[in-house]
């Protein structure tokens, strides 16, 4: 199957479970609608099909990186927060560079867009042939690549290349 047939079934999918009414009016919108996305975003959004295959990445997904995304999005909104309500905190931004083991695009970018997401850090150049990216960080605690991508990078990575690299299991 296409990656565009992958991605209008994807499409079509969740707008029935956004849209929740099984009506033949809501499926005659939501057809149109997906192979708009389908022609928009096509040639973008599924380069390697063959990884939707494996369901035990939507599990790595929806069970184990979201839950995390999203406790760690908690601390650091509290965690931004407080060093707002708290001026004697220290604020020592800069851009780090971190490591990434992450090689497919789609990995890079739901890697970049986590760290992007979670507030204190975002996500500013991607060196995909050094496997770098350069992240802003509010208050540098380290300097040393090694370091600061076991801060930053280790939390998102190791889901991130069972849900995203190549490989017949994650």
């Amino acid at each position: 199957m296409s990656s565009k047939a992958v991605l209008f079934i994807f499409a079509l999918t969740v707008w029935g479970a956004l849209d929740w009414v099984p009506d033949w009016q809501h499926i005659a919108v939501g057809i149109p609608v997906a192979a708009f996305v389908v022609f928009m975003t096509g040639d973008f959004f599924i380069t390697r099909p063959h990884i939707l295959r494996h369901p035990s990445r939507y599990w790595y997904l929806f069970v184990r990186y979201l839950p995390l995304f999203v406790w760690e999005c908690v601390k650091a909104n509290l965690d931004v927060a407080y060093r707002v309500l708290s001026p004697r905190l220290p604020i020592k931004p800069g851009i780090v560079r971190v490591k990434t083991t992450l090689c497919s695009e789609t990995g890079l970018t739901f890697l970049a867009n986590s760290i992007t997401l979670t507030p204190g850090t975002m996500s500013v150049d991607i060196d995909r042939e050094r496997g770098v990216l350069y992240v802003h960080w509010i208050n540098v605690r380290s300097t040393e690549v090694d370091t600061a991508t076991k801060l930053i990078v280790q939390r998102f990575e190791p889901l991130l290349q069972r849900i995203f690299e190549d490989g017949t299991e994650p």
